[in-house]
């Protein structure tokens, strides 16, 4: 299965058939401009999710920010990674779930099934109100 097969696959599953979800690129001054207005966040981030109706919603991605996460290996992820779990996140949040355990293991589940990946220790950063992962130490 191509990589967009297997976006419209998740999108499908998490959201519905019926479901219109369109994914925007933004640079970090849009980001950010777009996560004061309607978070009352000044600063960028790497994914929003907009609700635009009951089966319409955008996610807009801010490349630059994940490719700086991914060189970071703040995540444990590299971009390609990183960027469809962004994607998963931001569907759970249009379909209406908020950061918590379900919401962990529903994004889990997902990437899973569809990518083989796994999510390393997960830990809380209060700096920037979410979840982090961080590679476990090899013994």
């Amino acid at each position: 299965m191509r990589f967009a097969e297997k976006i419209e696959s998740i999108k499908k599953e998490i959201l519905g058939k019926e479901y219109s979800l369109s994914i925007a690129y933004v640079s970090e001054a849009k980001s950010r401009e777009l996560n004061k207005k309607y978070r009352k966040k000044d600063k960028a981030t790497n994914v929003l999710s907009f609700a635009l109706g009951k089966n319409t919603g955008e996610l807009v991605l801010c490349k630059s920010i994940i490719q700086k996460e991914a060189k970071s290996k703040k995540f444990g992820k590299n971009f390609p990674e990183l960027l469809v779990f962004l994607v998963i996140h931001g569907m759970l949040h249009l379909n209406g779930m908020k950061h918590s355990a379900t919401m962990e293991k529903a994004e889990e589940k997902h990437y899973e099934k569809y990518f083989g990946g796994h999510r390393h220790g997960l830990f809380r950063d209060q700096s920037r109100s979410g979840r982090i992962f961080k590679r476990r130490k090899k013994s």
